[in-house]
């Protein structure tokens, strides 16, 4: 007899109880809605100069703001941002933070093989700085670091999670697994202890700029740059309403387009979207098991992941990973009912326990994503400019790191970061338009037969692969 997929696309649970699901869900991020987001600095208003520049009010400008004060406190910081910090993929992600600065361990073999050694020291360095930071400068961003829950929810995805066990990671099926949490759809599960935690990723970056403004970085939101160049010993930066020369800068924009124009095609802005539940009381909780603190992702090319707030809320979401006709990012993007009914139809199916929850909030956003899935990283203008991007969904964590090889970059250091592959290498460019969108649908739809396929590659992925592309939902 065949199976049919967890997810299979010609089964739906009732319209009329998605409709009921998501009938009161407000169209904004859960995390920005908390009441201590801060009041925004005041925007730049006059011609400045600076030590440091930071382009970017998100994780990796702030972390570059705050590291680079941190460093050397004489120095003279400024950071802007062309909305509020932490307006966009920083304050409404899912607040996954992973160790892994490569997407997981097999993409790390694909692109990295020979830096594997020191990928895993450097990125437990940065974890374990990462919840150092956050002591340090009393950043309460929730941070509870209770490991990570991968599920199978088809038989080949049994097999794959049970290979990957070892001393940090436990395989679970049947009793043990639900005794972590109980659905219909889940068949197996590996659960590692390290390297993974789950933070509120509003309060995070908001933490971050408060740490910055105490240590003296001067902070222009509502300060977009337009425009970058060359100006012999420094950097002229315009914004607006002043410009700013700066002896060096980093450009931490990530999706949104490069100031860098041969940047341009190393990133494509995709967007991801999610629910929030309402609270879960302890009755429910119990009915599906999920008592712990950690977080859960399923072992698809196209997946969910899910987590659970403070308040016992449950986030869901991933699965869809959308990229618009020409590459637009826009306000009206964040909203796709067409997904947030497929991901209430799913969490349904996962957990038919929750019978009668209603979601709370829906959204969407831009994230930025490389054809390596993690980011890269370098310099311009003679080494006065550094950049990273490319996060592709992961960046919660690699951010602190991507700010540490720049600060190296922009000191013109030598140090083990500086000398990774990731850092002295560029991604393969995505494909220009007007083959760009049709590239990516057809790369949507191998990635989704693979799923189907018993997670074999066919000759669209296997060719991919073959000349150093990535993919992933």
């Amino acid at each position: 007899m065949q199976v049919r997929p967890a997810y299979d696309v010609h089964i739906r649970t009732d319209s009329a109880r998605i409709h009921r699901a998501l009938a009161d869900a407000l169209p904004r991020p859960f995390w920005l809605e908390d009441p201590g987001r801060p009041a925004a600095e005041a925007p730049l208003t006059a011609d400045i100069e600076a030590d440091l520049l930071v382009i970017g009010g998100g994780y990796c400008g702030l972390w570059t703001a705050l590291l680079a004060k941190q460093a050397t406190p004489g120095r003279d910081v400024a950071l802007i941002e062309g909305e509020k910090a932490g307006w966009a993929a920083s304050g409404r992600n899912g607040g996954f933070v992973d160790a892994s600065l490569t997407h997981g361990p097999e993409n790390g073999r694909r692109h990295f093989a020979d830096d594997l050694a020191a990928l895993a020291g450097l990125s437990a360095e940065n974890f374990a700085g990462f919840a150092q930071t956050l002591q340090e400068h009393d950043i309460d961003a929730e941070f509870a670091a209770e490991g990570f829950l991968a599920v199978a929810t088809e038989p080949h995805q049994v097999a794959d999670l049970r290979a990957r066990a070892g001393e940090n990671a436990e395989f679970l099926e049947d009793n043990a697994l639900a005794a972590m949490v109980r659905s219909p759809l889940l068949r197996a599960g590996l659960f590692s202890r390290e390297g993974h935690a789950l933070v509120h990723p509003a309060k995070l970056a908001w933490g971050l700029k408060r740490a910055c403004l105490r240590l003296g970085v001067r902070i222009f939101e509502h300060t977009a740059a337009t425009a970058v160049r060359d100006d012999g010993g420094a950097v002229r930066v315009e914004t607006p309403h002043g410009a700013i020369r700066a002896r060096r800068v980093a450009l931490a924009t990530n999706g949104f387009p490069s100031l860098l124009r041969r940047n341009r095609r190393l990133t494509l802005p995709v967007y991801d979207y999610a629910l929030m539940t309402e609270p879960l009381t302890p009755a429910q909780l119990e009915d599906i098991g999920w008592t712990g603190r950690f977080g859960i992702s399923d072992a698809g090319r196209q997946f969910h992941y899910y987590r659970k707030s403070a308040d016992n809320r449950i986030l869901w979401g991933g699965y869809d990973a959308v990229y618009h006709r020409g590459g637009a990012i826009r306000p009206e993007y964040d909203q796709r009912p067409e997904t947030f009914a497929r991901l209430a139809d799913h969490f349904l199916r996962t957990f038919p326990q929750l019978e009668g929850v209603r979601f709370t909030h829906a959204w969407g956003g831009m994230i930025d994503m490389s054809t390596r899935l993690n980011a890269f990283h370098g310099t311009a203008m003679d080494g006065k400019l550094a950049y990273s991007s490319g996060f592709t969904g992961l960046g919660v964590a690699a951010t602190r790191f991507a700010a540490a090889v720049m600060i190296d970059l922009l000191a013109g250091a030598d140090t083990p970061r500086t000398r990774l592959r990731m850092v002295r290498s560029r991604p393969r460019p995505i494909p220009p338009a007007p083959l760009r969108y049709p590239a990516v649908q057809l790369v949507r739809g191998a990635i989704a037969r693979a799923d189907r396929n018993g997670g074999r590659d066919g000759l669209i992925l296997k060719a991919a692969n073959a000349f150093g592309y990535s993919f992933d939902s």
